[in-house]
Parts: C-alpha cells; structure tokens; sequence
C-alpha cells in the first residue's frame, strides 16, 4: 500500500470477489468500505505496509482480509477502536467501523513492531468447530504459483491437517503437493502412516514433497503426527513449547519406513505447521501473546516477521475452542 493507486486496486479486487461469490450489495459495499479504510491507514500512518486479500468457495464463501505493517504500532487500541476515531481522514469512522462492518474481527498491534488487523466477509454464519483456524501462504518471489498446499478437515471433536512443500517452486511444484491434498481429501482420518505411503506412490508421478500430516483430538488432547522433509510442527502456549520433528525423504522419491510421533496437546496451546519457507528457529514467544486471539493474527505475524524471503512459505495454525 504505498499510495492511493493501490488502495483503489485492492477495492476493485474485493469487488471482483464479492461478484463472484455472488455476495449481495449491502454485504459487497460493507466489504469496500472496510477494504479502503485499511488500506489508507496503511498508506498514510504504516511502515511497510501490505493488504492481504483471500477468497474461500465452498457451502460458506467467505472473503478474508489481513491488513499487515511493519510500524509504528498503535499506542492507545481502546481509543483507536472508539467510534468516529479517524486520524487517516478516510471513509467510515476508523477500526470501530472496521468491527462492525466486518463479520469476523480480530486485531493485534505491538509498538514498534506493526499492527495486523484480520477481517472476514460471509454471506451466512459458518457452523461452530471444536477448532479455530487460520493460514498464510505465499509463493516465492517471481512466482505466481505457490508450490505449497494445505488442507484441514474436521469431525467432531477431531480435526486433520496437512501441509505439502512440492520441491522446488513453481507449477510443477504445486502439482506435487496437490497431489498429496488429494490424497488426503480421500480420506482425511485414514490411518497416519497409510496415508502418507499412499502419497509416497501417488507423488512418484510427481517431482515429489515434503509433506507432514497430524491429527488433533480436542477431548484427549492427544496430537499425532507423520512426515518426511521440510515441514515441522511446533505446539506453543507460553510455558509449554515442542517441535514435532519430520524424518528425512522426500515423499514420491524416497522416504524410510513411516513412524508415527504422539504427543499430548497442553491447554491453550497453538499448533503451527509451516513449510521452510518460515525460519524454524522463530521463538514461541512471537505467538504467546495471541493465544486467545483469531489464529490468523499469530500466522500472519509469523510470516511478517520470520519469512526467509526467498521460498514458497505456508503457515497454518491451529486452536481449540476452550
């Protein structure tokens, strides 16, 4: 968002959206408004400030909106939140208009640091999960293509998680780790280790993935794990913090016989699975603060502040509803 020209490209792709979601008027002008108030406040207060604009088709569509600065932060958030708050002269009456136009809200900011600010447009209540959600992925600069995939699927009080990072980038690359999302959606709570030996001979068509698969189960609090490569989960909650390591392979092209990791699930924790495009060495303390925030803020974070810049990066972070 470095000046009004921008501001205008991000409405006009919202717009596009909404029509293609088949949102009606009250729900679209709703959208604009919100997607021009953040982008002048980017444009006239934020260091490095950036929209990101994503659609979700489906039984629910649903528009989402992360708005992501670098700084200065926002000192007073209560004030900022407060009606007819506005020192960007833009339409609406600031971050207050933002909530209330928005069907979901959620907002953090850090002096010094930046502000993220997440909203979500839909056309109708979504049904209430065990789990809360939300994920960030980017291709690698210069493409236009992400070789990363992810996919999530729940029942009850289970949900299953998968995150693929096709080698190298690029279509090829997405086509590898599409591949093993379509292994998955067969069967989501199939066994851990048959699926990803049934990805390892579906990917052999394929240049190949790192690929890691979980499966979270909210009344046990029990979290099981498979992969083989470059994504890692990490299960964080201030006090408590573990990395769930994958073997090495690359699934489609070699991987050693498949073992199964098991861990409990601590209260409150978050659970991030990301590709290597995020450094895996970021400290648990960057999410502490948003535990009981949308997890979209702490996975927008972790991409702002820990990407290596140079590779597909997916983030995807997982809570219950306590």
């Amino acid at each position: 968002m470095e000046d009004a020209s921008r501001v205008g490209e991000a409405r006009r792709h919202v717009a596009s959206l909404c029509s293609e979601l088949a949102f009606d008027e009250v729900l679209s002008g709703q959208a604009a408004i919100v997607v021009n108030e953040l982008g002048n406040n980017l444009c006239k207060h934020a260091v490095r400030g950036q929209l990101w604009i994503a659609c979700r088709k489906g039984n629910v569509p649903e528009i989402e909106i992360l708005s992501v600065d670098e700084g200065p932060g926002i000192g007073d958030l209560t004030l900022a939140m407060s009606d007819g708050y506005s020192t960007a002269s833009s339409p609406g009456t600031g971050l207050g208009a933002v909530q209330r136009l928005s069907t979901d809200f959620d907002i953090h900011s850090e002096a010094g640091k930046g502000t993220v600010v997440l909203t979500r447009f839909r056309a109708a209540p979504h049904k209430q999960r065990a789990f809360t959600w939300g994920v960030v992925a980017f291709p690698a600069p210069g493409e236009r293509v992400c070789g990363d995939s992810w996919a999530l699927a729940f029942k009850g009080q289970q949900a299953a998680m998968l995150v693929a990072d096709g080698l190298g980038h690029g279509e090829l690359a997405a086509e590898a780790s599409q591949a093993a999302v379509g292994v998955f959606e067969k069967d989501p709570f199939a066994e851990l280790q048959d699926s990803l030996e049934e990805s390892h001979v579906v990917l052999r068509m394929t240049r190949g993935a790192a690929v890691t698969q979980a499966q979270l189960d909210a009344d046990s609090n029990n979290l099981t794990a498979v992969g083989a490569g470059n994504v890692m989960i990490r299960v964080a909650n201030g006090v408590f913090n573990r990395a769930v390591l994958p073997q090495n392979g690359t699934v489609g092209l070699q991987i050693r016989r498949v073992e199964k990791t098991a861990m409990q699930w601590p209260a409150h924790a978050l659970v991030v699975c990301h590709s290597d495009g995020l450094q895996s060495r970021w400290p648990p303390e960057a999410i502490t603060s948003l535990l009981g925030k949308d997890p979209a803020l702490a996975a927008a974070i972790l991409v702002r502040d820990y990407v290596r810049g140079r590779d597909d990066v997916t983030v995807m972070v997982v809570r219950r509803n306590d």
